[in-house]
């Protein structure tokens, strides 16, 4: 880790693993806090980004079990009394599982112009200005970008429909429900909503100097409490955690070592993501790649202004590896080289390899 980090040139990072016998490690390197000399620690919790988007979809998949709920049936069902609802792009034929796979032809909010130059202005206002409700309005009226489960494109908008229509079916929070049903039961004591900007434990995160929201180089003030409010992801991620809970919850859901097989069985129900993709499949809120030595592997990664992150599970060996980088100033060339080398020395058993820095 020392020398990724002194390679990558980034401010600090964490890494752990989980061994198909629930062995595990977590390891630190540089600096969790540049200004202050603030180390970087295996208890430092950084946000996870879309890497919640395997907690959302769990969540959705059990309830759909319990409730015999169709994955399959119009999301009208739960949403359709909302007066914007018909304003939604494929609205007449949009389902739970579409948007769990990222193939209902939403756009995405996070990439339109008109929610980065809201960003930009309202960033600096108390509270949260981005209700789940101000965030789908971004989308309504818009051009569908195709017919729904016709093609392939990530949209964290389809998230954000997802959490609430897990609040409509239960009368309870998203927040209520991850909580009761992985985060309490699996003891991922480190992982909670981060949907406040006081948020305990927190890495000072570093943020491009060309980020379009306009966000300060650094996601923190002196008195630790974040700049901005990370409630603006709610469920397109919403969490904020460290390597060791992301890792643990890797071994459970991939690894059987705690969330029921039938559910990982649905999540696992995948399209291919495109032809200029060839080996890498999506299911529900699982990035799965069918290609390459280590297949096949399992996961997602997460990036949020400030903070880089990834979880992935390999089968073949049963091992499951998470990382957080409390910078969002690396490549996603860099972040994959980290994953392989990392995975290379774990599965080896902690020999040397080539690929280290």
């Amino acid at each position: 880790m020392e020398r990724f980090q002194r390679s990558h040139a980034f401010p600090g990072i964490t890494a752990s693993y989980v061994l198909p016998d629930g062995t595990s490690h977590s390891v630190a390197a540089g600096w969790a806090n540049v200004e202050n000399g603030q180390p970087m620690t295996s208890e430092s919790r950084m946000l996870a980004a879309s890497i919640g988007k395997t907690f959302v979809a769990a969540t959705m998949v059990s309830l759909a079990r319990e409730r015999a709920i169709d994955l399959d049936a119009p999301l009208s069902t739960w949403l359709g009394q909302n007066s914007w609802f018909q304003q939604l792009p494929n609205h007449r034929s949009l389902t739970l599982r579409q948007l769990l796979s990222h193939t209902s032809g939403l756009p995405n909010h996070v990439y339109l112009p008109a929610f980065t130059q809201t960003v930009a202005q309202r960033w600096p206002e108390p509270g949260n200005p981005f209700t789940p409700e101000t965030l789908v309005g971004f989308v309504l009226d818009a051009e569908a970008l195709f017919p729904a489960g016709e093609h392939w494109a990530y949209t964290d908008t389809g998230y954000i429909l997802i959490g609430l229509a897990i609040e409509a079916i239960t009368g309870r929070t998203y927040y209520e429900e991850v909580d009761d049903r992985f985060l309490e039961p699996l003891e991922l004591t480190a992982t909670s909503a981060s949907n406040k900007r006081w948020l305990p434990g927190l890495a000072a995160g570093y943020v491009a100097d060309d980020n379009p929201f306009g966000f300060p180089a650094k996601t923190t003030d002196k008195n630790g409490v974040m700049v901005w409010n990370p409630a603006l992801e709610w469920t397109g991620g919403g969490l904020i955690s460290t390597s060791r809970d992301l890792a643990k919850w890797g071994a459970a859901l991939f690894g059987g070592q705690g969330v029921p097989e039938k559910i990982l069985n649905t999540m696992l129900q995948s399209v291919p993501i495109g032809d200029d993709m060839p080996g890498t499949y999506y299911g529900l809120g699982v990035a799965i790649s069918r290609s390459g030595p280590l297949s096949p592997v399992f996961g997602h990664g997460g990036w949020i202004p400030g903070y880089s992150s990834s979880l992935r599970h390999y089968a073949g060996s049963g091992i499951t590896i998470a990382f957080q980088v409390n910078s969002d100033r690396i490549s996603h060339q860099s972040l994959t080289e980290i994953e392989l080398c990392l995975a290379a020395v774990v599965i080896s058993g902690g020999k040397e390899t080539d690929c280290l820095p």
